[in-house]
Order: structure tokens, then C-alpha cells, then sequence
């Protein structure tokens, strides 16, 4: 297979090396691996992803990916794999440390980038075209925006969102949380971090990713984030920490909305203890929804400015609306930007006494 060289033995040892390409999203790393050399058998994506749970060897591959010393403790990826039908150009399994995700709006906008350059899929040099994905969350559009033969912008259209619950009370070692569940491809606890005295930016990264576990873990535990459809999207995916933003237009307002946007900067702390550099794509499509039924968002405006905590941001927009499972959701569309980093061949000799790696945190 391309990508993947073939096992070299060397004194009875077996090497074997694999190629990624990785690209960053809005400071979020993304490493796409377009030849898998383990089996992801599977009908669909989503059960691709199942399946990839429970297999020895996919999980090794991940680990090996992800973990030092060839990754770190923040590391994110995904496993190329078929789409579910010919409608979609390709399918993807996410990962991070911890495991396989549901969906990843800023892998999305990454693959979206990657398959225009690489001539997977024909783009004008100037004007638009959509690369469509299969994630286990459903089928997704990363829709890529060209100028001067030059990918300038990415819009990731995800699948619908909406709330699950409100007013949801939870202790933690900072006070009580009132927690908003929202779905958005994953399940996220949405909770303002001034209300427990935190601010999200760099300072206080040890005390969001303390607090976003303990929110993730006391959720889970109660078995509250019940996808209404598919028992396999259960499940508290990531806690997003937010804030209001002052908006530059209008100094001195308390709303954190002017020129037709809502400004908020969020860090979202998902799997355990793994952190989002940007603003979150599928989590920014869970605000979006909280948004939407605040009244604040909605087709035709305001938008989301989206800020993470190392400053990069996303633009989140409502283009629709449409009822899931009884629930009213918005379809969100997210715009970022993913630029590529590097071309990597990752050797894994099997003598060495740490494969498949470690992470400190």
C-alpha cells in the first residue's frame, strides 16, 4: 500500500514505517493517515469506528500515532477509510489519546484542505467546491474556498445540533456547575467559566482541564447524554468552557453582540484531559445550538465569533433548521482554516521496548 512500507526484518527484528501528512487547524494538530496498515472492517463509518474500539490493533496504531515519543498527550488524528456510498468522497475515523471520536469539525476542515491539495478532488483556482465526508456522526461538507489557485477558507456544514438538557447542577472542586448538554456530532457540557471563577485563557489551563474532567466524569457517571437516536453517540464527549467576549463595535456593552455577531472565547476540554487549541468545530456546532435557543443566533444572524484559548477563531453561522428526534436543531456551518506542517515517515522497530509510547498527563 502506498504510504505504508513493507515490514524489513533486521536480525529477526520486524520495522515498519508509515507515512502521514499533517496539517493545523485554527492551532489544532490533525494527522491524516491515508493508508492503514490494520484492517477497519466495517458497513459504514460508524461501524468502522465500533469496531476500531475493540481491535488490538487498530488501537495499537493509534497509540503508536498518538503517544510520545511520536505524538503527545494533545495529539489528534484520523484513519482514511470508504465512505458509506458513493456519495461521499471519502471516510474518516477520528482519534486522540483516549481513543475513536464521534465527529471533529476541525479534522473535517483539515480533510477538506488536504483532499483539494492533493487533486482528490478538482478545485477552481477561484471560486468554491465541497468535499464531502463520512464521519460516525453522519455525513458532513467541508466546503473549500479558493483564490488565486490558493485554499483561503474551509466551511465545515456538520449535521444537525441541538440541546439535550439545561439547568443541569454539578459540584465541583471550584462551586457548582450549571451545565447545558448539547449535541453537535459529539455530546458537550457547555458551562460559563466565569461563573466559577475562571477565565479561559493560558493561565489558568491546569485549573480548565481539572474542572472540564470533573464535569465530563460526574455526567457520565449519571448517564444523562442519551443521543436520542443512536445509543452509539452516548455520551459526555468533551466539557467546553466559555466566556463572553467585549465587542469591539460596541465598548462598554455587557451582551457580547455587535455587527451582527455574538463574541465568545471557549476552551473545550474533551476525552480525559485532552485540549482543544481551536475554537472546537463540532463543539463550536454544540454552542450554536445553545445559541439558537437563547434566541441569539439564527438563520440570516447574528453569528458566532468563536476564539479559543491561543487566540485563533472560527465563524459559526446557522443556514437551517430541522426537528431530531422531537428536538428542534439548527444545521450549522463553521468556518476555519487548516494549513499543512509536515510530511512524516514514523518508524516502528520492534525492538524497541516503548511501543506503542506513553503520555504524562
Amino acid at each position: 500500500m502506498d504510504g505504508v512500507e513493507p515490514m524489513a526484518q533486521d536480525g529477526g527484528v520486524t520495522t515498519q514505517t508509515i507515512a502521514t501528512t499533517d496539517y493545523h487547524t485554527a492551532g489544532e494538530p490533525f494527522r491524516i493517515v491515508t493508508d492503514v496498515p490494520v484492517p477497519l472492517p466495517g458497513a459504514s463509518v460508524a461501524d468502522r469506528r465500533v469496531r476500531a474500539l475493540t481491535s488490538p490493533d487498530a488501537q495499537e496504531l493509534r497509540r503508536t500515532l498518538c503517544s510520545e515519543p511520536r505524538g503527545h498527550a494533545d495529539m489528534y488524528g484520523g484513519f482514511l477509510v470508504p465512505p458509506d456510498d458513493d456519495g461521499a468522497h471519502l471516510g474518516v475515523l477520528f482519534w486522540h489519546k483516549d481513543g475513536f471520536s464521534t465527529a471533529c469539525g476541525h479534522g473535517t476542515i483539515a480533510l477538506g484542505a488536504w483532499a483539494v491539495d492533493t487533486g482528490l478532488v478538482p478545485a477552481p483556482d477561484d471560486g468554491a467546491v465541497d468535499v464531502v465526508v463520512d464521519v460516525p456522526s453522519g455525513r458532513v461538507t467541508a466546503r473549500v474556498h479558493r483564490e488565486g489557485g490558493r485554499t483561503v477558507a474551509v466551511d465545515f456544514v456538520n449535521v444537525p445540533s441541538y440541546v439535550l438538557a439545561r439547568g443541569l447542577t454539578v459540584p465541583t472542586s471550584r462551586g457548582t456547575a450549571s451545565v447545558t448538554l448539547a449535541y453537535g456530532g459529539a455530546i458537550y457540557a457547555s458551562v460559563d467559566a466565569t461563573s466559577l471563577g475562571l477565565s479561559v485563557d493560558p493561565a489558568s489551563y491546569g485549573d480548565l482541564i481539572g474542572v472540564g474532567r470533573e464535569i465530563k466524569r460526574a455526567l457520565d457517571a449519571d448517564g444523562l447524554a442519551v443521543h436520542p437516536t443512536d445509543p452509539r453517540l452516548s455520551g459526555v464527549y468533551g466539557t467546553i468552557l466559555h466566556e463572553e467576549l467585549g465587542a469591539p463595535a460596541a465598548a462598554g456593552t455587557d451582551t457580547g453582540t455587535a455587527a451582527g455577531q455574538v463574541r465568545q472565547r471557549n476552551v473545550t476540554v474533551f476525552a480525559d484531559g485532552q485540549v482543544d487549541r481551536s475554537p472546537c468545530g463540532s463543539g463550536t456546532a454544540a454552542r450554536l445550538a445553545i445559541l439558537a435557543a437563547d434566541g441569539r443566533v439564527g438563520v440570516g444572524g447574528p453569528t458566532l465569533h468563536h476564539e479559543s484559548i491561543v487566540g485563533s477563531t472560527f465563524t459559526g453561522t446557522v443556514v437551517g433548521t430541522t426537528v431530531v428526534g422531537g428536538l428542534p436543531a439548527v444545521v450549522p456551518l463553521v468556518t476555519g482554516m487548516a494549513y499543512r506542517t509536515g510530511e512524516h515517515r514514523f518508524v516502528v522497530d520492534g525492538a524497541d521496548p516503548l511501543v506503542p509510547g506513553f503520555v504524562l498527563r
